[in-house]
């Protein structure tokens, strides 16, 4: 599967196939708020000699290092470092293994917590305070500074000069210490180099106030952008606390509260009212009503009696449920929707790939054209002031800096993966949302999809000898050993236990049917196609909207049976909305018949279909759409069961439905957690406003950058220019990338 193998690998090292052994370790960033702080942590990290690669997760502050080989690992040793490049690069953070103290906290009663993570949880904030309180004092200096030098204060020599200083040295003590180490690191071109370069080069032109504002104003905006960063991953963060704490393990005859890892599929578990259901199972013994919404976004809950499957996730609301597992926990529902809302920030959008690199090229060549603008003019232009070419060459430093692109950009797909989520619909990445805004044509799958996937026998027509009853039972008999969806209507039609003594023999025909042997009789059911190549003696061809299963005995016609499969009740809904989306073509494949499949979508309104294809036949059909004439980008939407592999094959797979099914999750890069179709369209009207924001980010900030990047070369822009040109637009540029969280449709 093309799709889930692209997926894969982005989550690996990228050479894992070679044959090469890693260790894989996991640690969590706590406090980790800044999108460019990430990149550079990570970056350093696979520096490190035992590290071959690392992944750092901004939304869930996740740290995977893939580690080369047992011999060269130490976890004090490396989690030491890990903390110390931490430090270095965003004072505050704190790096700890994922999962500490887990099992045994899981096991605790709500609201208790283990002295370790009370004692981590002091340091840390013990670390942001005593970083907040200099943050504080140096404002305050500043303001108390700024005061003095309008009143024309000045106590000894060089007193303003020097509080404004102090007040630097307060407010900028981590951007000057993290410069000095990233020179020594001869990594010279980023924001921190930017800021302390336009920062000193303003106080060496005696422009004291100016130079302060523009660091204070920096960190202000770190700090704004960070409020943003917290209220953006708010959402994913709920979708995180779908992870249960506990589980309540039936053993010889007690209720014993375990980690949900202990677990096995078989053993009995016990869900009591509000409690979350720890791992997926089916109900045994009771009856209650299920939140979902964490899972599907549904407000409504659900009725849940014995026998029904149940997900883990969900919570219990009102009664006690006795449940059988089915599944471990890795394998659960919740397990596998956490993993895949981690994994969703590594996998970027072309854009975001594309500013990282733009800046990457950018900021060397603004610090070149600020050296040249400060240094060659005055040069050149007799009379001309090397202080005031210094003090433009400084300006241009602090507009350019990439502050807001290097943000904002992925803070908008970030927040757009956050806005999907609460509407139960699970984005698998930023690439994958970028995909979903460019689609122009969308392909259903029918059965299960657009339709209930719920078949109903409508009607039952015999021939010769043969009653309605007596064809429903012998066909009820056929059928008893297959599972199809046709098949488990007959059987609910007929009603009664077939005799088993009687079914001699039974083979499954793919596509067409089944044969079976009954009291000595050959018996055929299926579709025209096993008709006409056993060459039944008096088959006709019938008419009915449905599914028809004709029936043959010794190769004699027996007559049919016409089953019919109720359209889901916003399919009508979901074709509208993607036909007001300027959605060019919705085409839909079934295995129906022709006359079955014309019906539907006339119904609905579609604008093409496809009629009797078997699964292979679809990947074949879509493989001649995106190598045909038609150029742009091809959704393929269905059940993600039999469907795993056009999922995978379509520029964008999305899975209807299927929070239970595994095909779903691993081959589509959509998981629409609900049977709505029309989720669909509120998925690209998210994705496309999405788009439209980062553009508009963009946009907005090279503009106004250029516009006073020319002021400041002809003197006409100051330094409180640029400071808007770069922190103000980078703030402006961040909360417009947020307001993806409060879209409605």
């Amino acid at each position: 599967m093309l799709t889930n193998l692209k997926t894969r690998q982005e989550t690996l090292p990228h050479n894992k196939k070679e044959g090469l052994s890693f260790i894989k370790k996991e640690y969590m960033l706590e406090g980790l708020f800044c999108a460019n702080c990430a990149g550079k942590i990570v970056q350093e990290i696979k520096e490190l000699p035992v590290v071959y690669d690392a992944t750092l997760n901004l939304s869930t502050g996740r740290l995977i290092v893939f580690l080369k080989k047992q011999a060269d690992f130490e976890a004090g040793l490396l989690i030491s470092q890990v903390q110390e490049i931490a430090d270095r690069i965003e004072p505050g953070l704190t790096v700890k293994p994922s999962g500490q103290n887990e099992n045994q906290n899981r096991t605790n009663k709500a609201g208790e917590t283990s002295t370790l993570k009370n004692k981590i949880t002091s340091e840390n904030e013990g670390k942001h305070q005593s970083y907040d309180l200099l943050l504080i004092s140096g404002i305050l200096l500043f303001a108390l500074t700024l005061y003095f030098d309008y009143r024309g204060f000045d106590f000894v020599p060089f007193g303003i000069p020097l509080l404004y200083s102090v007040a630097y040295l307060l407010v900028g003590r981590s951007v000057l210490k993290l410069t000095i180490y990233n020179i020594g690191k001869r990594n010279f071109f980023d924001e921190n180099f930017l800021m302390t370069v336009a920062t000193l080069g303003a106080f060496g032109v005696g422009e004291f106030a100016e130079g302060v504002s523009v660091m204070l104003f920096y960190k202000i905006g770190e700090y704004l952008q960070e409020r943003a960063v917290k209220r953006s991953r708010r959402s994913i963060k709920e979708m995180m606390d779908l992870k249960p704490d506990y589980a309540n393990l039936i053993r010889e005859g007690k209720i014993v509260q375990v980690s949900p890892e202990q677990v096995k599929p078989g053993d009995k578990i016990i869900i009591k009212p509000g409690e979350r259901i720890p791992l997926d199972g089916r109900v045994i013994k009771g009856k209650s009503r299920l939140d979902t919404s964490s899972l599907t976004g549904e407000s409504v809950t659900r009725a849940i009696n014995k026998g029904d499957k149940v997900l883990a996730g969900a919570i219990n609301k009102n009664s006690v449920l006795t449940v059988e597992v089915i599944k471990e926990y890795r394998e659960s529902t919740v397990s596998r929707i956490l993993n895949l809302v981690e994994e969703a920030s590594n996998r970027k959008a072309a854009t975001e790939k594309f500013i990282t690199k733009f800046a990457r090229y950018y900021t060397p060549a603004v610090v070149g054209i600020a050296a040249f603008i400060s240094l060659i003019p005055p040069l050149i232009f007799p009379g001309s002031s090397f202080s005031n070419w210094l003090y433009r060459g400084l300006v241009f430093l602090v507009i350019s800096c990439p502050c807001a692109l290097v943000i904002s950009i992925p803070l908008g797909y970030f927040a757009g993966i956050g806005r999907a989520s609460r509407d139960g619909i699970l984005v698998k990445g930023g690439n994958y949302l970028e995909g979903l805004a460019n689609i122009t044509r969308v392909i259903f799958d029918k059965t299960g999809t657009l339709s209930r996937g719920v078949f109903r026998v409508q009607e039952v027509s015999a021939t010769g000898n043969y009653t309605g009853e007596k064809l429903l039972k012998l066909a009820a008999t056929a059928e008893y050993y297959s599972h199809h969806p046709v098949a488990d209507s007959i059987k609910e039609a007929y009603g009664k236990e077939p005799d088993l003594v009687n079914i001699e023999g039974y083979n499954e025909i793919p596509g067409q049917g089944i044969e079976a042997t009954i009291n000595g009789k050959e018996i055929l059911l299926g579709n025209k196609t096993l008709m006409e190549r056993e060459k039944v003696i008096g088959f006709k061809e019938a008419s009915g909207e449905g599914s028809i299963v004709y029936v043959a005995v010794n190769k004699d016609y027996a007559g049919y049976i016409i089953i019919s499969d109720e359209l889901k009740s916003d399919s009508k809904k979901a074709i509208r909305s993607l036909k007001k989306l300027g959605i060019e073509d919705i085409t839909m494949f079934t295995g129906d018949r022709e006359k079955t499949a014309a019906a539907v979508s006339k119904r609905l309104g579609l604008d093409n279909y496809e009629a009797s294809l078997l699964p292979g036949d679809k990947v074949a059909k879509l493989e001649e759409v995106l190598n045909g004439t038609y150029h742009g980008r091809v959704a393929f939407v269905g059940d993600g069961i039999n469907d795993a592999p056009v999922l995978a094959r379509a520029d964008i797979g999305i899975a209807m439905g299927g929070l239970g099914s595994d095909a779903a999750v691993e081959a589509a890069d959509v998981v629409i957690m609900t049977d709505e179709p029309s989720k669909l369209g509120k998925a690209i009207f998210i994705a496309r406003r999405t788009r439209s924001i980062v553009w508009q980010n963009i946009v907005m900030s090279l503009g106004i950058k250029f516009l006073i990047l020319v002021a400041g070369l002809f003197g006409l822009a100051t330094m409180w220019a640029a400071v808007f040109a770069d922190v103000g637009v980078a703030l402006l540029a961040v909360l417009n990338s947020i307001r993806v969280l409060t879209l409605k449709k």
